[in-house]
């Protein structure tokens, strides 16, 4: 493929601006907020979009921390991209070679580990240098880009979805940061993200002295008398119960998974008191609806026994159902060809030397080529596609989930992974967590990711804009697939059927008197 000029003009705008790149992505990386809590990081991105002429709502689909910016020089196509900006609680990590948290802050608070700080600000310089080669050449035509928080729960892009944000577009591209091989400088082919369905179950205990009393029994005694276990006793067995369904729920059927975090519980002293509210989320990751449903029938089974056992009341409130994703091999293609154009990252003698240097810190010997050979390769999506199908069953339509897989359903979308910096591996050793974590941070190693998945981005978006064939293309595969396009026989609807999860006690930073801290105090021993 032989870039146009205009194609030309966007990879030039991306080069001009690589320092701001890399000062936004370390911007982003700092914040480190949380699902739901990402105040500094939207308003930032806000600021940013606002400040490059374009049009921004904030608070998109009754969400805080989102937001949906648009642009246009004219009538044409809409070029849809997007930026996800939320950390992982646990994971704060400082971007430097040895582990150590964000400065005034513990190990607990929040931290990018994907990291979408690359994932957005690579996104955003895609769609600036987009927005470049359509003023320098005349094109016609408009931007979206969304700013989706709570990825990491499935939050923002099925809400997102159901209230219309992504309908009308040409095309949607969708970067992620490589997390797994083979897919890694490559494009997704048919084997998409499967279903997610995340929920919360609130366990209330309103009327403890009702559970086991006699009926016309004296005011009791305090502190000894009958009363109902309350709500801490109901997350404890409801988290019990629910780790059997591994064994007896779809083990033979695919990739699945349950995950669980409790969210509340206690709102009691450690006295002879019930507690009287706790809430434990749950996620569900699947291949097909119809498996998330079976599994979310089971959870809602084990919620109403352990409320009957505990003398409480039970709530569920949904915070994600997210369908599976539709491939589309022609825009697939389109980003294939922009991919081999602009070439793999490359990381330079600085990333490295920082590389080393963490080596160096957990004793292992350091490298002449400390990095995985994969982040300096292209896989054509066929053979990426080969690859992974190895390890799943021929009836298994998808796997793993993410919630871009939404976007799939309202526009020809491609989803593309650009290589992150990986270390080789040492002696048999594993690497601790926290070195994916600092790479993803430090400048020199995550630099190169951010500025080729740029260049793809906005090479791809400038070709679907000139290329009147390649986006009519990608349209009737759009079409075809869903059975006549949006509304289609084969079209799955929105599921989205709830409000923004956005007032449960979600982790997150808090002003107090000493100062800007993660809702577990750094101070606190071992934290």
């Amino acid at each position: 493929m032989t870039f146009s000029a205009a194609q030309t003009t966007a990879i030039a705008a991306v080069d001009a601006r690589t320092g701001h790149l890399s000062e936004w992505c370390a911007t982003i990386f700092d914040f480190g907020e949380t699902a739901w809590r990402e105040y500094r990081s939207a308003a930032w991105y806000i600021e940013r979009l606002r400040a490059e002429g374009f049009a921004v709502e904030e608070g998109s689909g009754g969400m805080p921390t989102a937001f949906c910016a648009e642009w246009a020089s004219g009538d044409g196509p809409v070029i849809g991209m997007y930026a996800e900006y939320d950390a992982v609680p646990g994971n704060c990590q400082a971007a430097t070679t040895r582990r150590e948290p964000r400065q005034g802050l513990g190990f607990q608070a929040g931290g990018h580990t994907d990291p979408h700080s690359g994932l957005g600000i690579g996104a955003l310089g895609g769609l600036l240098a987009t927005k470049a080669a359509m003023e320098k050449h005349g094109l016609k035509g408009g931007l979206r880009f969304t700013g989706e928080p709570a990825e990491k729960v499935r939050g923002s892009k099925p809400i997102h979805a159901s209230k219309g944000y992504y309908d009308g577009l040409t095309a949607m591209l969708s970067f992620h940061p490589f997390y797994m091989l083979p897919l890694c400088n490559t494009v997704r082919w048919d084997t998409h993200c499967g279903a997610a369905f995340s929920m919360v179950y609130r366990f209330f205990c309103d009327a403890p002295e009702t559970w086991g009393a006699l009926d016309g029994a004296p005011i009791p005694q305090a502190h000894s008398a009958v009363r109902a276990p309350g709500a801490t006793d109901a997350l404890m067995s409801m988290h019990q119960s629910s780790k059997a369904l591994r064994d007896a729920m779809l083990p033979h059927q695919g990739g699945w998974s349950i995950s669980e975090a409790i969210l509340t519980a206690g709102q009691a002293t450690a006295d002879n008191l019930p507690a009287g509210l706790a809430e434990i989320q749950y996620m569900i990751r699947t291949p097909t609806i119809a498996m998330a449903e079976q599994v979310t029938a089971a959870l809602d089974r084990n919620a109403e026994a352990a409320a009957a056992m505990t003398g409480c009341r039970v709530e569920r409130h949904w915070v994600s159902k997210s369908r599976p994703g539709l491939a589309n091999h022609a825009i697939a293609r389109i980003v294939w060809q922009a991919m081999q154009a602009v070439g793999a990252p490359e990381w330079d003698d600085r990333a490295k030397d920082a590389a080393r240097d963490i080596q160096r810190n957990l004793d292992i010997g350091p490298m002449r080529d400390p990095f995985i050979d994969e982040m300096s390769r292209l896989v054509a999506p066929e053979a990426a596609e080969a690859i992974l199908r190895r390890d799943l069953p021929p009836s298994q339509s998808h796997s793993t989930s993410d919630d871009y897989t939404d976007m799939c359903w309202h526009a020809p979308t491609a989803r593309f992974y650009v290589a992150r910096p990986a270390l080789k591996p040492a002696d048999g050793r594993s690497y601790p967590a926290w070195v994916m974590n600092a790479l993803g941070g430090i400048p020199a190693t995550i630099d190169p990711m951010v500025r080729t998945a740029a260049k793809v981005l906005a090479a791809s978006a400038v070709r679907l804009l000139e290329d009147v064939e390649a986006r009519d293309g990608a349209m009737a595969e759009f079409r075809a697939r869903t059975g006549g396009g949006i509304g289609g026989e084969d079209w799955i609807a929105p599921l989205c059927d709830y409000d923004p999860p956005i007032h449960f006690r979600w982790p997150e930073y808090v002003e107090t008197s000493r100062g800007r801290d993660w809702w577990i105090p750094a101070s606190m021993p071992g934290a």
